[in-house]
């Protein structure tokens, strides 16, 4: 639902990526098994565009995420086209 709401925002991109090991607070390792994916599995959704439209768009964050972190970080984009 976060990309949703980022495209009807105008943002500029984003992506989903779904991790197949991971663990948290707790410290317990978390594996996908063979055809299957885990409910609990780590999950990462970048969001791109300028700091103003990301500021802007954090109050849709507030409403869509129950746990979890939002980090805001400053990259440098190199597009390469073909």
């Amino acid at each position: 639902e976060i990309v949703l709401k980022a495209r009807e925002a105008g943002l500029a991109g984003a992506t989903v990526l779904r991790g197949v090991m991971g663990f948290g607070r707790h410290s317990l390792i978390h594996t996908t098994k063979i055809l299957r994916l885990s409910e609990d599995m780590p999950m990462v959704v970048e969001v791109v565009d300028s700091l103003e439209k990301i500021e802007a768009f954090l109050p849709v964050l507030d409403e869509l995420i129950t746990e979890g972190l939002v980090t805001v970080e400053r990259v440098k984009v190199i597009h390469y086209r073909g």
